[in-house]
């Protein structure tokens, strides 16, 4: 059996950030176990990859939620990633602070420590803000790269903020400012033309040090108690079992549904549930596996008459040109998030701040997650909100339906100017 200090379930965007600062005063011997393999991988560096990462069931978990009535009963794919980084080596890459409002709403409800004064300090002492790939025009010395790629970004992306403009939308400059309310391009976490993930940011510098173990591979199946004390765990990798003992802490960071589930099969969580299924009740607490959110989207998607990323690499001859333009100077289609554009903006005029977010891909996919939209020219518009009250549905949906096709269709400008 492993004697650590401290134990950390999960390499994923939070465990990258635990094990570098368990191990920054070189006193703790930090354990890091992974279930999924390493992110030296080509489709997660280069940053259009996450059309191939968004599926793959060897960097991801793939989950599908269960049949929801609100749905119409359907069931919705969940990507998760089960790879170092975990999904922020398999995610978009777009950096959104988020609106203050928000956090101050979380205060407001007792979530010490989450004001917007809080949150912003926080972000501001983990951020370079870039301008370009070097130091250059760059403000913060943070772990956390942010990048303004709006000088590379497809062409479409500015025909959909002057859609946006067209509709009535106000063009912000940077949707990371306070008070950001408008659409605009979205920063990304690229440095170079590659993704900067949470391993980047965080592992690489903690992985050095030699009070630190990281072992991919290994799939956490329960907690071990000392009485009614957890003080380890038990992993598998490959067909052998592992034990490891924790002196200090065992830390969760397996995420929004395998860190509830690890602490379900472990014994702790609603008893009722437990006892359903057979497990020995070590803990009765109601709310593990409770109060999920996410941000549900509803995504619609458009042929265009204006160039898109489907005309260009819906050939063999276009993707082969932007592959060797990427090789050879980590420049074009291929080095820029597909999540290029969009923001924070109100379903309708009387609305106190705004109430949705927008995300437009200047590419389409169709159908299941992994299949990939045609060579024709077409776009992916997202809708990310709250319920819409039944008298500003029709409002909102109007407002969305002119930025879509003016996008779309650039001789439709001038009928809402």
């Amino acid at each position: 059996m492993d004697d650590v200090d401290y134990v950390i379930v999960g390499a994923g965007s939070a465990g990258c950030v635990m094990a570098n600062r368990l191990t920054a005063s070189g006193r703790h011997r930090v354990l890091l176990l992974e279930a999924g393999g390493h992110d030296a991988r080509m489709w997660i560096k280069i940053p259009l990859g996450y059309a191939k990462t968004f599926a793959d069931p060897t960097l991801n978990w793939g989950y599908v939620t269960e049949a929801d009535d609100g749905l119409a009963g359907r069931r919705i794919y969940w990507p998760r990633g089960r790879v170092i980084g975990g999904s922020s080596s398999i995610n978009a890459m777009a950096y959104v602070r988020g609106q203050p409002r928000d956090f101050e709403d979380w205060a407001a409800a007792g979530a010490t420590g989450w004001d917007w004064p809080a949150v912003q300090d926080a972000y501001e002492n983990m951020e370079t803000r870039a301008m370009d790939a070097s130091q250059a025009g760059s403000s913060g010395n943070g772990p956390v790269w942010v990048q303004d790629l709006s000088d590379q970004m497809h062409a479409f992306s500015r025909v959909f903020l002057e859609a946006g403009r067209s509709a009535g939308f106000p063009l912000v400059e940077d949707m990371n400012r306070p008070g950001a309310d408008g659409i605009g391009f979205y920063r990304s976490t690229v440095r170079r033309g590659v993704r900067w993930s949470s391993a980047d940011a965080f592992l690489r510098p903690a992985a050095r040090r030699a009070n630190l173990r990281v072992v991919t591979h290994a799939q956490v199946t329960r907690l071990e108690f000392s009485g009614a004390q957890v003080h380890g765990l038990a992993y598998m990798r490959g067909t052998q079992m592992c034990h490891v003992r924790a002196r200090k802490e065992v830390i969760l960071c397996a995420g929004a549904i395998n860190s509830p589930h690890l602490l379900q099969l472990s014994g702790i969580g609603p008893a009722a549930l437990l006892k359903a299924h057979g497990i020995e009740v070590r803990h009765d607490l109601a709310h593990i596996g409770q109060g999920l959110q996410d941000h549900l989207a509803v995504s619609c998607q458009f042929e265009a008459r204006a160039p898109t990323l489907n005309s260009l690499l819906g050939s063999p001859l276009g993707r082969l040109r932007a592959g060797l333009r990427y090789a050879l100077t980590r420049q074009g289609p291929l080095a820029v998030p597909v999540n290029q554009v969009g923001g924070f903006v109100r379903s309708t005029p009387q609305q106190a701040a705004p109430d949705v977010q927008l995300f437009c891909n200047p590419a389409s996919r169709r159908g299941r997650p992994h299949r990939q939209g045609g060579s024709g020219p077409s776009a992916w518009l997202s809708l990310v909100r709250a319920a819409v009250p039944p008298d500003q549905s029709r409002t909102c949906a109007d407002r969305l339906g002119i930025l879509a096709r003016c996008a779309c269709d650039p001789a439709q400008f001038a009928c809402n100017r």
